[in-house]
């Protein structure tokens, strides 16, 4: 594993994210509960609210992971609590976020 970030703590992750049954689609970012949680609860594309309902389906990985599977993710790292963003890639395979909110493109330029 590639560590992209330096201490970025763990995430919460859906259990098919880490399985590889299903990609990151949604992101939201908590008040961490601990000094080694970074805040980040991370959703499949392939979750259904039964799926989410068993917390068993939910697991605790290393922000880098994430990064490993989705190297996107390294960018929205440091968005603030409160965040709810959403992956969207395109056909052609370019990655784009979004913020739930205001449905906006997220820009880091």
């Amino acid at each position: 594993m590639i560590t992209f970030i330096n201490n970025a703590g763990a995430a919460i992750a859906s259990r098919k994210i880490v399985e590889r049954t299903g990609n990151i689609k949604w992101l939201t970012r908590e008040e961490p509960f601990a000094p080694q949680d970074s805040g980040w609860r991370v959703l499949s594309d392939r979750d259904t609210a039964e799926y989410l309902d068993d917390p068993k389906n939910m697991t605790v990985v290393d922000f880098n992971e994430l990064c490993n599977l989705e190297p996107a993710c390294i960018g929205i790292y440091d968005l603030p609590i409160g965040s709810d963003i959403q992956l969207v890639v395109d056909p052609d395979g370019r990655r784009r976020w979004f913020d739930n909110k205001t449905e906006k493109e997220i820009s880091f330029r």
